[in-house]
């Protein structure tokens, strides 16, 4: 089944032909964020399609069912405009790998299989670090991840490597951290969630990864420069909000016990309609603050051309950034009202997706 049936082209995007519910409907998002698409995404999606059933992450059956419905690679092409194929190609592989370890997590969750939780954190964490080792391991996510982060390290410095591995290694952590809570029926403070979230989404690896899109590592000071790293955060913080606000109704029905609704449902006293609307306008705020952090963002990239070649190279990279994290809203947006992933009412079981295999899960 082709992605955007409904609701774009590679050329023209026509979002209005999906009916968006109105609790989830973000108008400022369908009027002022355009939606775009790599033009390299019909090969993308046949590829990435390709490399799940190679690597063995979803048989045959699920590939062809579910694989395009899903919308992954969708996902990334709308995200990371201007990068070259191959590095699209490594991100879109990465992110459905992403999607694909989230299923795991949530089985072993399931299951009741710590051991099995541990053993593959432990793996994951040394594929990071010497990701060619683990190229043939006996567990096709693990060797998955180590092929997509070969790939990935290919393409910068080891400075810019050494720097995704640790933000990935934190990543890994704030898994352990979930798994700890969901097994215990932990709900964090709202505070403590937010602070986990940005771990979880992995706010800084897909930061990261829009330098590999720009072809260009950007030094220290120009990443955690305050114009910068604002617009970068307020883009990944509507996306794991909003993501949590289209997810609540599956993760309820999974007894989850994170995501921003339950933590305010929990904490705070609200009833489930108090806590979506109280999310929407956390939503909406930040798109608003989006706009002025991006307005300073580019601002700042303007600045830093000072007439010499590499003061050139660094503003055109800035300025690619920055409208790639503009993308992201429009991408996101649309992603969650196109992909199987969130159609939890028409699933047989709600708290059990029907596109994860149980022996690809780890089941037997």
């Amino acid at each position: 089944m082709p992605a955007f049936q409904h609701s774009i082209t590679s050329s023209a995007p026509s979002p209005t032909a999906i009916a968006v519910p109105p609790s989830l409907s973000l108008p400022v998002i369908e009027a002022a964020f355009p939606r775009q698409l790599h033009p390299y995404w019909p090969r993308l999606q046949e590829n990435t399609r390709a490399w799940l059933l190679e690597k063995r992450l979803m048989p045959a059956d699920a590939v062809a069912e579910y694989a395009d419905g899903l919308c992954y690679t969708d996902l990334m092409a709308g995200y990371y405009l201007g990068a070259p194929d191959e590095v699209l190609q490594a991100i879109a592989d990465f992110s459905a790998w992403f999607f694909v370890w989230d299923d795991r997590h949530d089985r072993d969750i399931v299951h009741h299989r710590p051991a099995a939780w541990r053993r593959l954190r432990r793996r994951l964490h040394a594929a990071l670090d010497s990701p060619r080792d683990r190229l043939r391991h006996e567990d096709p996510l693990v060797a998955a991840f180590a092929d997509t982060v070969t790939r990935l390290y290919s393409f910068l410095t080891p400075a810019w490597n050494a720097r995704f591995a640790r933000h990935f290694h934190a990543v890994i952590e704030a898994y352990d951290r979930e798994f700890r809570n969901r097994v215990e029926g932990v709900v964090p403070s709202v505070q403590e969630y937010l602070a986990l979230r940005r771990l979880t989404f992995a706010h800084w690896i897909w930061t990261d990864l829009l330098e590999a899109g720009a072809g260009c590592e950007l030094p220290d000071r120009i990443r955690k420069h305050s114009s910068y790293r604002r617009a970068a955060l307020l883009s990944q913080e509507f996306a794991a909000w909003y993501n949590d606000l289209c997810s609540l109704p599956k993760e309820i029905a999974g007894d989850e016990v994170h995501n921003l609704g339950i933590s305010l449902i929990q904490h705070e006293g609200l009833t489930l309609e108090e806590a979506i609307q109280e999310m929407r306008r956390l939503v909406a705020k930040c798109v608003d603050a989006f706009l002025v952090a991006e307005a300073d963002a580019l601002q700042f990239a303007l600045d830093l051309d000072d007439g010499t070649a590499r003061g050139k190279e660094l503003s055109a990279a800035v300025r690619a950034c920055v409208r790639n994290m503009r993308n992201w809203f429009s991408t996101v947006y649309w992603f969650h009202h196109e992909s199987g992933r969130y159609k939890v009412d028409n699933w047989d079981d709600r708290s059990t997706p029907p596109y994860v295999n149980n022996e690809a899960a780890g089941e037997k």
